[in-house]
């Protein structure tokens, strides 16, 4: 079987799923694990994916995407080119579980596919978090700088924050994610920040965009010197290495309550 995939989660689930043999080609941002990423030929970047590259790589089975705004386009063109293809568009933890079924049942691996979910929901649980207390701290995930933009309630990002104790300032909002004006980020007033930027690697997150903002210098994460960087692969990415941002974000946590246990 011949698969390429167009989005960075999807070649690491056919990794976990133990069928990063067949795949035949990746995006461009895909780039775990580097031992099976490096030697594809690579179709393009998320939003300017080379269909005609894909189909000359005569794929059994696209793995695409809803979750990176304006991939509908993509997925027009594939379909356009009349190539089988997939594309999730997972909102929940256990969205993200019900994916990786379904491609592990394509790849004919279901049975993996139940022991990748088993192992994620040791760390992630699964069904819809408790409600969170309203004394946990507040964390300000970043999935862009200027202008930030952050996830709402329509976000597994959103459902891992409260899985690792903590409050997210827009959860009551029914978006998946959208811009934020420096004054609503000062109304919110986290109690910390956490810079998961899409599309930058982590060694080149820049805390002092948010630390130096003088709009934001009241703000308690601010003031408590609580900005934090998790990669967005552990973060951004609907996927078996959410794992790592669970864990990530439960030390974030942690050392929020504690300085906030401090100005108390």
């Amino acid at each position: 079987m011949r698969i390429v995939s167009l989005a960075c989660s999807n070649t690491e689930i056919v990794h976990a799923l133990g069928c990063g043999h067949l795949l035949v080609g990746v995006d461009d941002h895909s780039d775990w694990p580097p031992e099976v990423v490096e030697p594809l030929p690579k179709v393009g970047p998320d939003l300017e994916i080379d269909v005609e590259k894909v189909a000359s790589l005569e794929p059994d089975l696209v793995l695409a995407t809803l979750t990176v705004p304006g991939h509908e386009n993509v997925v027009a063109g594939l379909e356009e080119a009349g190539l089988p293809f997939i594309a999730p568009e997972p909102v929940s933890i256990d969205d993200v579980y019900r994916d990786i079924r379904q491609i592990a049942q394509l790849l004919g691996v279901p049975e993996r596919g139940e022991a990748v979910v088993r192992e994620m929901a040791a760390e992630l649980g699964t069904g819809d978090p408790p409600t969170p207390d309203p004394h946990a701290p507040s964390v300000l995930i970043q999935w862009w700088p200027k202008p930030v933009i952050a996830p709402g309630r329509l976000s597994w990002a959103h459902q891992v924050l409260l899985r690792a104790g903590g409050r997210n300032p827009l959860g009551d909002e029914e978006v998946k994610s959208r811009p934020l004006t420096n004054r609503e980020v000062v109304e919110l007033a986290p109690d910390a920040i956490v810079l998961s930027w899409c599309g930058v690697h982590p060694d080149k997150y820049r805390p002092d965009v948010v630390l130096e903002n003088p709009d934001f210098s009241g703000i308690p994460a601010i003031r408590c010197g609580q900005v934090h960087s998790v990669g967005e692969p552990f973060l951004g990415r609907p996927g078996p290495r959410l794992v790592e941002g669970i864990r990530a974000l439960r030390e974030v946590v942690r050392e929020a309550a504690r300085a906030g246990a401090g100005r108390r």
